[in-house]
């Protein structure tokens, strides 16, 4: 075995061989790959994976890796054999609750490039006969789906990569890494010391014990997962093909099938999660294992639990027939991997420079996602956003075994339910509470989870402490604000019609989890005061000599500005794409606030500290909190606490200053993200109970209220405000996303500047827009596709029901050419088109006065 290469790939199933293969091609040679064993049906969870290939996924970047790893395993073949089947996929509906959210799904693969259909019970037995049509109302059906034979794959890539000079090895078991300049310098194993520059770890369920050993967590845990395989079924008998019949999914049983030859595989979700610690997994192949299939001796494979199967057993028979009565020849327990939000891990490790992971992934996606891990090894940057699978994208409790294996249990046990986007987690909650919390329950806030933060969504409060007001509720506070339509700034004009549609409007899927009374607290936070709880905002402090020099290369907006300013820029990539928006505070010379969209950006920045730097980054959200003072009374309430002169001259829009809330040391911003006069108001944590009673009770003559994140959201959008990673990412440069201000190429060199230079003088090719349906009651909910001239051109980002505007809105991705206002377009929406309209943005108080008085 080699004692020296640049990279060490760790893994030689489906991922590490899909990675060392585009490497390859990418030129770097300079590769070995390892396994614990034998090439290349190394006894991992690729070497029992039925390799179902279904390309649809919300994520966008997921349902990207699909797509391309069905290419890749259809143009790979190993001694004439084919590595694909494309026979397309099937998933059924036995309900109508099924049937509606296969037209969703639906939506999301015509949004991501897909071809979907939803077709009737009878076509779906047309091209699947064994189905008993009378059980079905129809089905989804993918064109381009189909079965990998992941083995055969593996050593088709692994020939190729070999060919062009990078070395394989099976049987080598990893006992340690050497660390060298805070790098890792060397992988152990049983068979020797491999000197190297990079390690990238793809050992699936391994994983997590095998980075321990340099000190890295991987946060998954292995879950046993059942799979059984039939005799010969008679109603196949004859045919001689390896796979004819589309894939199945019977989600309502939670259930999937393929053919196999004159065979089936059925395999279940059914049962209860069942989850294995890594320390228990075992190495080696056990070579007393009986089994016909051989799944038994693999070490990712526990032993079956037939208790387990009978009712999925049941369910399958009743929906195919022929299989009622087949033997089952061989059966498992085969164990894969679930991370806390179900997507994988890739990336370089920010706890150990040089170490990288591409861990989590299924053969679905494991084509693909070697690529992006060999792209991001070679270049930095790949061809899709990786925020669904950025390898730092994790709170620092979402590493913590509990948390793991909580988690871990909830993705497995949903895996195949109906997820509705405001869906909120059951456990383990709460886990992180904001100063303010003791008060918010007081109110009766309905918390939502984020990050592990518990964050209010509305106020039962305002509805008198009962839902059953909230309507009442919220036709007085539309009828305060009709009152006020003629006193400036902004009128609103809300006359009765536009009070039963604010009522009315929400119905159906939009109208879970949601409440009338966010539609109040948003006209409230409009006309008077509302306090909204922003502590869950991730705040970095950047200090030490070098802190401006190191967020001008990473940022697109000038920062050398006097102390007090704020600063909304991005940090973009080489190709110029939006990694992030951010908000910078300039507090002294080399003192900085940043307002950041969590642990990546915090990464990101660490991982651009130039060697010997002397620059602090700490994370400070965790002892601090803050409080949004928003509305037309904002300025009010503040300066009546404040021991500082507030007034417009004195503090204008976009600067910040240091001052006391009545006894409270606070840093104050002239910032809003909800479109309105007001401030955010720092302090640290051990202040924040008395800064919230402090500005509570000076607010209370001022009709204050407390706002929660539905508010806020809604508020946001009218207002035109970017979200980044929902509205906006990496594939996206800020002239495109509308943020094209924020670009200062003449303040010298910063991180994708080239690339914007390029970009600007091209012109965007799409842009994001406002869209207005011409139904005020059609509320969409995000990535809806778009259609135009018969075609899909774009998809929808945020959506809501504007209750200031009076108008359902979209912000959606178009082409150029359809961005102008007035362009017509049709949104789909579970199956149904509905009209919108390219709009002049932003909707509400599109000067900015409010914001500025």
């Amino acid at each position: 075995m080699k004692s020296h290469a640049q990279l060490v790939i760790i893994g030689a199933g489906i991922v590490g061989c899909s990675a060392a293969y585009h490497l390859a091609r990418l030129g770097r040679r300079d590769v070995l790959v390892i396994d614990q064993g034998p090439l290349f049906e190394t006894g991992g969870s690729t070497s029992h994976a039925p390799g179902l290939v279904f390309q649809t996924n919300a994520s966008q970047t997921l349902c990207h890796m699909a797509q391309y790893a069905a290419r890749l395993y259809g143009e790979l073949s190993l001694d004439g054999l084919p590595c694909f089947h494309p026979v397309g996929s099937l998933e059924v509906a036995t309900t109508p609750e099924r049937l509606a959210d296969l037209h969703r799904r639906a939506g999301w693969g015509r949004a991501w490039g897909l071809e979907p259909e939803v077709i009737s019970a009878a076509e779906a037995r047309s091209r699947l006969p064994l189905l008993d049509e009378p059980q079905l109302l129809g089905a989804l059906a993918v064109p381009g789906d189909g079965i990998a034979k992941a083995v055969r794959a593996c050593e088709a890539m692994a020939r190729a990569a070999q060919g062009l000079g990078v070395a394989f090895e099976g049987r080598v078991r990893v006992t340690g890494f050497e660390t060298a300049g805070g790098r890792v310098s060397a992988v152990l194993t049983d068979r020797g010391r491999v000197a190297c520059e990079q390690v990238l770890l793809c050992a699936g369920i391994w994983g997590p014990r095998v980075a321990r050993l340099a000190g890295v967590s991987v946060p998954l845990t292995p879950c046993q997962h059942q799979y059984v395989r039939t005799a010969a079924l008679p109603a196949l008998a004859g045919d001689s093909r390896e796979v004819a019949h589309p894939i199945l999914r019977h989600q309502e049983r939670a259930l999937y099938a393929r053919q196999i030859g004159d065979c089936y595989g059925v395999g279940s979700y059914q049962h209860e999660p069942l989850l294995v610690r890594p320390e228990a997994l075992r190495d080696t192949f056990s070579p007393s294992a009986p089994s016909a299939a051989g799944w038994q001796a693999m070490p990712s494979v526990m032993p079956f639990t037939p208790e387990h199967f009978a009712g999925p057993w049941e369910d399958i028979a009743a929906l195919m027939p022929a299989l009622r009565g087949a033997e089952i020849t061989a059966a498992m327990n085969g164990m894969f991997s679930f991370t806390p939000d179900g997507n994988p891990v890739v990336g370089e490790s920010p706890e150990l420079p040089g170490f990288w992971l591409a861990e989590a992934v299924w053969v679905t996606h494991g084509g693909g996602v070697g690529k992006a891990a060999a792209e991001l090894l070679a270049a930095g940057e790949c061809e899709w956003d990786m925020r669904d699978c950025d390898v730092a994208r994790f709170e620092p409790h979402a590493h913590s075994r509990r948390y793991v294996h909580a988690r871990g249990w909830s993705q497995y046990d949903e895996v195949y339910d109906i997820i509705h986007p405001l869906q909120q987690m059951e456990r383990p909650r709460p886990l992180r509470t904001s100063p303010f919390y003791i008060r918010q329950q007081a109110l009766g806030a309905v918390f939502f989870e984020g990050r592990g933060w518990e964050r209010p969504q509305w106020y039962e409060a305002n509805a008198e402490g009962t839902t059953l007001n909230a309507e009442r509720q919220l036709a007085e506070a539309l009828a305060v604000a009709e009152r006020a339509a003629s006193q400036p700034p902004q009128p609103l004009s809300l006359g009765a019609a536009s009070r039963d549609k604010a009522l009315s409007v929400r119905r159906g899927w939009s109208a879970l989890n949601w409440s009338p009374v966010a539609a109040a607290e948003h006209l409230v936070a409009r006309e008077r005061v509302a306090l909204f709880d922003m502590t869950s905002l991730p705040r970095l402090e950047v200090s030490g000599p070098g802190a401006l020099a190191l967020l001008q290369r990473l940022t697109t907006s000038e920062l050398d500005r006097p102390a007090g300013s704020v600063v909304y820029t991005c940090m973009c990539g080489p190709a110029g794409g939006v990694r992030s928006d951010i908000t910078v505070t300039r507090l002294a010379e080399e003192l900085f606030q940043v307002a950041v969209n969590g642990p990546s950006d915090l990464a990101w920045m660490r991982a651009h500290l130039p060697p010997g730097s002397r620059v602090q980054i700490r994370d400070i959200t965790l002892g601090t909190c803050c409080v949004g003072v928003w509305g037309p009374r904002a300025r009010d309430l503040a300066q009546s606490l404040a021991e500082d002169d507030l007034s417009n001259e004195a503090l204008p829009y976009f600067r910040a200053r240091r001052t006391f809330f009545g006894e409270v040391p606070c840093l104050v911003q002239r910032v809003s993200y909800v479109g309105e006069l007001g401030y955010e108001v720092y302090a640290d944590a051990a202040y924040g109970l008395r800064l919230w009673d402090l500005l509570w009770d000076a607010g209370r003559p001022l009709g204050i209220i407390a706002a929660g994140r539905a508010a806020f959201e809604c508020m946001r959008l009218e207002k035109g405000y970017r979200l980044w990673g929902t509205d906006m990412h990496s594939e996206h440069t800020p002239y495109e996303a509308g943020l094209g201000f924020t670009v200062r190429l003449d303040k010298g060199e910063f991180i994708g500047r080239e690339a914007l230079a390029h970009a600007r003088e091209r012109g965007p090719r799409r842009r994001l827009c406002c869209l207005a349906l011409d139904d005020p009651a059609t509320i969409v909910m995000g990535r809806e596709p778009v259609w135009a001239a018969g075609r899909v051109v774009g998809y929808v980002t945020s959506a809501t029901y504007g209750v200031s505007v009076q108008k359902s809105f979209a912000y959606a991705w178009l082409p150029s050419e359809l961005a102008a206002p007035g362009e017509r377009v049709e949104i789909e929406y579970f199956g149904q088109r509905y009209v919108a309209s390219v709009a002049r943005e932003p909707l509400f108080d599109p000067r900015g006065e409010r914001l500025r008085g």
